[in-house]
């Protein structure tokens, strides 16, 4: 058997599919509780971070979420090398052990009236163990999901991943949604916000029961004449994969978390819209991006994934500027869904396929790692600085400034993009 062979059963095609359902239903919880808090950051601001001017709540609130996404790296590397070393599953059961921990500990925190300055640093320390868990999280679970997908259908099903992943962020959107039709906006102000945190903490311990049922894809013995899994060995024997990892995650990942987490700030903050319809045109949109996932990985299964990398390249690099101006000045809620929709199609060539290309990148002794360190790097320097860049833009007058950095940072994304191989067609996921 080699190092990337399935379990040593016979793998029918019922067992692969519970597997990638189990793996992906484990990802959805992890999501659900990270974006829970971008979700509800409106209603929670002034809880942890009282000011009289909404504008600097959110870049209060930004902050805290950007110091979660710092914390990526250093899960990243903890748990990438205890995936390649230990196994995927074990990597995949700790990161969510990680996520209950954290949302626990947010839904369960008084508020600075209450406890002062002990509020915001408890939440701070909940996105830090959050942030942990995120970073270990990605890298095993598209490792996983590639390892375990037939060679013919790898776009598709690892492409899955961003499907749970947006199911867990639109989950925390119509969660919003039921909130803001059942309760007051005050009740949900004062204590309604708290109900998401809790829900995703019961469920990682549902997902926790689950994961321990997987099937592994990688064991200790599979690798035992490898080099063993570290940093040193990632940038000094696969030097140019990490870096390609870096550069096709930066514009990919500023761009999605512009046009998911983001937009509904901007539709309130700027363009004007109140509180339920930008979480409502947010939803919508997000609900048709996550079906358009499947059909773009499938699509780099026939013509190959650079063509559909590149593809985002292009469009993000026309399109952007446009779309967020025509945005912030839009009044009808029907032409902003319209507008978010149109970006979300394009940032698709990217979130569909990104976790197999980077899989496909490395050989399965540093997989998880490869995956998850250079990921979680550019995701700590532009997907989690997003929200507070673009707040700063605009609290200093120059909001537009901000679509012009997405457009550029597509820009170097595209040149990573064209300068690599087709992963499709020289993938290192290799099986018997």
């Amino acid at each position: 058997m080699t190092a990337d062979a399935p379990p040593p059963a016979p793998m029918s095609p019922a067992r692969r599919l519970r597997n990638i359902v189990g793996g992906s239903a484990g990802n959805l919880v992890e999501w659900f509780d990270w974006y829970a808090y971008a979700a509800f950051t409106l209603y929670f601001a002034p809880v942890f971070f009282p000011s009289e001017n909404p504008t600097a709540q959110l870049l209060s609130a930004a902050a805290v979420f950007a110091v979660g996404f710092l914390m990526r790296p250093i899960g990243a590397w903890i748990m990438g090398v205890y995936a390649d070393r230990k196994g995927r599953k074990a990597g995949l059961t700790l990161s969510v052990t990680l996520m209950c921990t954290g949302s626990l500990i947010i839904g369960l925190t008084p508020g600075y009236a209450t406890i002062g300055l002990a509020a915001p640093a408890l939440l701070l320390f909940a996105r830090l163990l959050q942030g942990l868990s995120v970073g270990g999280e990605y890298g095993s679970s598209a490792t996983y999901l590639s390892e375990m997908a037939e060679p013919h259908r790898r776009g598709f099903w690892s492409s899955f991943q961003y499907v749970t992943l947006i199911s867990g962020q639109l989950i925390a959107l119509l969660l919003l949604i039921v909130l803001q039709n059942t309760l007051s906006e005050t009740a949900l102000a004062g204590w309604g916000w708290r109900i998401p945190f809790f829900v995703g903490a019961a469920l990682a311990v549902i997902v926790f029961w689950l994961r321990r049922r997987l099937d592994e894809t990688h064991k200790a013995e599979d690798v035992k004449d490898k080099p063993r899994s570290s940093a040193v060995q990632l940038f000094v024997k696969h030097p140019k994969e990490a870096f390609m990892v870096l550069g096709l995650t930066a514009g990919g990942t500023l761009a999605f978390y512009t046009y998911t987490t983001y937009l509904q700030k901007f539709l309130v903050n700027t363009t004007g819209f109140p509180k339920n319809t930008a979480t409502e045109i947010s939803a919508a949109a997000l609900f048709i991006f996550m079906l358009l996932q499947p059909a773009v990985g499938a699509l780099s299964d026939r013509i190959g994934r650079r063509p559909v990398m590149v593809a985002f390249g292009v469009l993000g690099l026309i399109f952007t500027v446009p779309i967020m101006t025509l945005l912030s000045r839009v009044e009808s809620p029907l032409a902003a869904f319209g507008l978010a929709l149109a970006g979300l199609v394009i940032v698709s060539g990217y979130t569909a396929i990104n976790a197999v290309v980077k899989a496909e990148l490395f050989p399965a002794h540093i997989r998880a790692l490869g995956v998850a360190l250079p990921y979680a790097i550019a995701n700590a320097v532009f997907g989690g600085t997003a929200e507070y860049v673009a707040l700063w833009f605009k609290d200093t007058g120059m909001e537009s400034v901000f679509f012009w950095y997405v457009t550029g940072m597509i820009g170097v994304s595209l040149i990573t993009f064209i300068r690599m191989r087709d992963t499709r067609h020289n993938s290192l996921i290799t099986h018997t």
